[in-house]
């Protein structure tokens, strides 16, 4: 379920090769936050690490689950960004907040959870009128013409997959085992989603514009928190070691850990990107609901 932002930092503590920082604000809040990117130590990176043993499933790594109107009471769970390029050329960033992510089974292990999670959408417009939409799965994903992607009104659907949060335009099994492209057909590593509760995000969101020139964030609604969206750090755990008994990897291979590093925050999601798709990704945007090929 979606997670509170501001929530995740009540939680958490901020650390750096797993050794609490000190002189950290007190309280750290969404107004705050950023600061601690001075605090980061050379060739480092900060951690907000749960002051829970997560073993243990604390209460707050399931998130809130949204009402019957699908609002997150009484959690801010979502940040829409927009950037208006000039020229009639705008990018809508639909930014979600998961306090922690399940990864996937593969040969009877889970691996890849993590404290913390961020998923997004974006949707392009040109001269207002809706012309395509991003669905970012992990750290990958794909892109369809507004025209194609399933609606409840004039409101498009995204489907987001049980525990790893990714964002899919359709339901059923997307097999992610190869990066970037989902497959029609189950290989290794599957994500899963159907029409289970419905969440509206924009019931429950911090709304900015982001000036890519000034890379400055502006909040559309007065005395809403900002400062957070410059934090440079991780949003959840580092990912332990072997010596953690908590660890588990398959034949040793770090990126089959069990437990795996928190991600970077909505500053991290290449916001003033030239294309649907982030810089990197081969960018196929596809006018039918289909698995994106190779």
């Amino acid at each position: 379920m979606p997670g509170d932002i501001g929530a995740q930092l009540i939680n958490t503590r901020p650390e750096t090769n797993f050794s609490i920082i000190a002189d950290v604000p007190t309280p750290l809040t969404l107004n705050n936050l950023n600061d601690l990117n001075a605090l980061t130590p050379s060739g480092g990176e900060i951690y907000l690490t749960s002051i829970d043993d997560i073993t243990t499933n604390p209460p707050w790594l399931n998130g809130v689950k949204p009402d019957s109107t699908g609002k997150t009471d009484g959690a801010s769970s979502c940040a829409i960004i927009v950037n208006d390029h000039g020229a009639g050329l705008v990018d809508a960033y639909y930014m979600y907040f998961y306090s922690f992510n399940l990864g996937n089974t593969v040969l009877g292990m889970v691996i890849g959870d993590h404290v913390g999670d961020w998923e997004h959408n974006m949707i392009r417009f040109q001269d207002g009128v809706p012309q395509a939409m991003w669905f970012s799965q992990h750290s990958f994903g794909e892109a369809f013409t507004y025209n194609a992607v399933e609606k409840q009104g004039q409101r498009p659907i995204s489907y987001s997959a049980v525990g790893s949060h990714a964002n899919y335009a359709i339901t059923g099994t997307h097999d992610h085992t190869i990066p970037g492209v989902n497959l029609p057909f189950g290989l290794l590593l599957e994500d899963h989603c159907d029409q289970g509760t419905l969440w509206d995000p924009t019931l429950s969101a911090y709304t900015y514009s982001y000036d890519a020139v000034t890379d400055v964030f502006t909040p559309y609604v007065e005395g809403t928190p900002t400062n957070w969206l410059y934090y440079t750090g991780a949003w959840g755990d580092e990912q332990y070691p072997l010596s953690d008994p908590r660890q588990k990897e398959i034949f040793g291979i770090s990126l089959t850990a069990k437990y795996q590093s928190g991600p970077t925050g909505p500053e991290d999601k290449q916001l003033n990107r030239t294309n649907v798709c982030p810089t990197g990704e081969t960018c196929i945007v596809s006018p039918v609901l289909t698995a994106k090929k190779a």
